[in-house]
């Protein structure tokens, strides 16, 4: 099932149901694109129409963000509940782990990317790493990234090039990376290498992992006003709409 926030779909799955949907995925032929939706991204959305495309033609966009249950729940729909980009990855990586599929991981500053990799295999041991690539890459068109993304013969992409970068990457060269999945992760390598520390599980539980973030990184506070205009936002369309649920 499906939802609409300014005009961005959106599913709504759990972690579990968005594992399963992955696993089945994986067994099956074709690329599918994992996507995450969050205030940031639904606002740009509206700006840049290269964005929206991308994302409506993303296979599964997972509600990333507290802000995205807050305006589901603001228009009477039905997230359940948020489900972050790199707990999705994370679960992802075990489950290439235990099945013997590879993974590429792409973006992030340089030397970033194969840190989080070097993390990953400590954690699994048996898992598979493609590759690498980091994502200040001005020698190297993106189309040849995907070229050698499928040379790696990966079966999982993780790309963190921030938005809309990676959206746009995933959109138009997912299917010449042969992988059978691409999901954009943000800065989630700066977590998984160690660069940057996750959030405490209570500021995850209430919500607050922006705020942990924020105090690691202070540049951030430019990005502070986003939810709460991205919640007039909502608010205005929903009354726009006639309270239809469709924010």
């Amino acid at each position: 099932m499906q939802e609409f926030i300014l005009d961005v779909p959106t599913d709504a799955v759990t972690l579990a149901e968005a594992m399963s949907w992955a696993q089945e995925k994986l067994n099956q032929k074709g690329t599918h694109f994992i996507a995450s939706v969050n205030p940031e991204i639904c606002l740009a959305a509206r700006r840049n129409s290269a964005l929206l495309a991308a994302l409506l033609a993303a296979d599964l966009r997972i509600p990333d963000g507290i802000g995205i249950v807050l305006a589901s729940r603001l228009c009477g729909g039905q997230l359940r509940e948020r489900v972050t980009g790199i707990d999705l990855m994370e679960e992802l990586v075990a489950l290439a782990a235990a099945e013997g599929k590879k993974i590429f991981l792409f973006g992030a500053a340089d030397g970033v990317a194969a840190a989080a990799a070097s993390k990953l295999k400590e954690r699994h041991p048996s898992l598979i790493v493609a590759g690498t690539a980091h994502g200040y890459l001005p020698q190297a068109p993106d189309g040849e990234v995907a070229c050698n993304i499928a040379a790696s013969g990966a079966d999982l992409v993780f790309v963190a090039l921030g938005s809309p970068r990676q959206e746009l990457f995933v959109a138009k060269y997912g299917a010449a990376s042969g992988a059978k999945i691409l999901m954009v992760v943000g800065g989630s390598f700066d977590v998984l290498s160690g660069r940057l520390r996750r959030a405490p599980l209570l500021y995850q539980r209430l919500g607050l992992e922006w705020f942990y973030r924020l105090i690691q990184q202070p540049k951030r506070i430019l990005r502070l006003p986003v939810m709460p205009v991205f919640l007039l936002a909502v608010t205005q369309q929903k009354l726009f709409s006639g309270g239809r649920k469709h924010c």
